[in-house]
């Protein structure tokens, strides 16, 4: 009995050390690794550095609004006319559209085994379903896209920050 106890517990002590208590990884914030322009073509950056251009949609909101077209009025006989309301709708540009440039791996790194290892390391994260082809095709850009577009960068192109953050690339660890 005290053995079996002596077992458990032990055995629990062990369990305990496997627990993340330090919660999940934070999300990376792709946005910052984009750059727009106004001038045609890619920013100056560093030599052998490849780029990717995106467009990105203006962002337009519309507002609707209840407004009194004609106030309640009172009738000579005591009756209540009531009011009049109508919708007023009015629209702003809340940013205009325009050409956004992000650091991406060059063509010759995408090669069917790195989109094997993307399309993979996607999978692992649930956002691609389908088996591995190694062909960046539309299942494989629609999952891209969802992926980065949920750190902040609407594109089904792979972008550099979404390389290193998917494990794809090295990281110089004395960046960090």
């Amino acid at each position: 009995m005290f053995k079996s106890l002596l077992t458990a517990s032990v055995l629990a002590l062990a369990l305990a050390g496997c627990i993340d208590t330090a919660g999940p990884l934070p999300v990376a914030d792709f946005s910052a690794e984009m750059i727009s322009r106004k001038d045609p073509g890619p920013p100056p950056g560093p030599k052998g550095a490849c780029w990717q251009a995106d467009i990105r949609p203006a962002v337009i909101e519309t507002v609707t609004e209840q407004v009194m077209v004609k106030p309640e009025r009172v009738l000579a006989d005591g009756r209540i006319e009531p009011a009049v309301y109508g919708s007023s709708t009015r629209q702003r540009i809340v940013s205009d559209r325009g050409t956004v440039w992000f650091r991406a791996p060059c063509a010759a790194e995408m090669t069917p085994e790195f989109i094997a290892t993307l399309q993979r390391a996607l999978k692992a994260r649930g956002f691609y379903l389908l088996p591995l082809t190694g062909v960046m095709d539309r299942p494989t850009r629609d999952a891209l896209g969802r992926y980065q577009r949920s750190r902040g960068l609407d594109s089904d192109h792979l972008s550099l920050a979404g390389a290193r953050e998917l494990g794809l690339i090295a990281v110089d660890r004395s960046s960090l």
